[in-house]
C-alpha cells in the first residue's frame, strides 16, 4: 500500500488553515498530520512528524515563513516547502527561495493546481505560479546569480564545509581551518548529504562542481 503524502500546513490563519485542509482532505493520497500558526510552532512539528510537503506562509507574527523555512529545513531536511502566499514582491521571493523553498504560489492559486503542487513537491518537482516565475526568468536574465535549488537548504556554515569537502579536504583538516571540531565537522558533511541526497562525500563533491558551487580558477 503506498503511503499518502503527509502534509504540514503553516498559516497564522485559523480561516485558511481551515479551507485549505478540508480541500487537501478531499484529495486521495493526501494527509494534513498538523497545523502551525507560528513560525517556531511550524519548526516544532516538522521536527516532530517530517511531513513530505510544507504549506508556509511567508507573513506571520514571531518567526517569519523564510526563517521558518530554513530551520524546519534543518531538522526535517527532505521535506519540501512550498510557499503559500499573497506576497510576490522580490522581497519575500528571492529570500524565501534561498531559504530552500521548492515552490512558490500566490493565494489565487486554483484548488487543482494547489493539489498537483502537492504531489510534485513529493516528488521534488517545483512549481512557480506565472508571476513568480517571470520575475525568476526576468533576474536570471539580468545576470542575477540564483544558485542551484538543492544548495538553498544548506546553511552558510554548510556551505563553507561543502566548498571545503570539494576541494579534497578531510574533516580534519577543515576543523582546523574553520577553527571547529572534527565532531562539528563530521555532523556538517552528515546534515549536507541529506540535504543534497547524495550518498556520501564524494558525490557531494562531484554535485558541487557539476552545479556549480565550485568554479576553477
Amino acid at each position: 500500500m503506498i503511503e499518502p503524502i503527509s502534509v504540514l500546513l503553516v498559516d497564522d490563519h485559523a480561516l485558511v488553515r481551515k479551507g485549505v485542509r478540508g480541500f487537501l482532505e478531499t484529495q486521495p493520497g493526501i494527509l494534513v498530520v498538523a497545523e502551525a500558526s507560528t513560525g517556531q510552532e511550524a519548526v516544532r512539528l516538522a521536527e516532530q512528524y517530517a511531513p513530505d510537503v510544507v504549506l508556509i506562509d511567508l507573513l506571520m507574527p514571531g518567526m517569519d515563513g523564510i526563517e521558518a523555512t530554513r530551520q524546519l529545513l534543518m531538522c526535517s531536511p527532505r521535506s519540501r516547502v512550498v510557499v503559500l502566499t499573497s506576497y510576490h514582491e522580490d522581497e519575500h521571493i528571492f529570500p524565501a527561495i534561498r531559504a530552500g523553498a521548492l515552490s512558490y504560489l500566490l493565494k489565487d492559486v486554483k484548488p487543482e493546481e494547489l493539489t498537483e503542487a502537492v504531489r510534485k513537491a513529493a516528488r521534488g518537482e517545483a512549481i512557480l505560479h506565472p508571476r513568480i516565475a517571470a520575475r525568476v526568468v526576468q533576474e536570471f536574465q539580468n545576470g542575477r546569480e540564483i544558485p542551484p535549488h538543492l544548495f538553498h537548504g544548506l546553511s552558510e556554515r554548510e556551505l563553507e564545509v561543502l566548498r571545503l569537502v570539494a576541494t579534497g579536504r578531510s574533516n580534519a583538516e577543515i576543523a582546523g581551518m574553520l577553527s571547529i571540531s572534527e565532531k562539528t565537522v563530521k555532523s556538517h558533511v552528515g546534515n549536507i548529504l541529506g540535504k543534497l541526497h547524495v550518498a556520501d562525500r564524494t558525490q557531494a563533491a562531484v554535485y558541487a562542481w557539476r552545479e556549480g558551487l565550485m568554479h576553477r580558477e
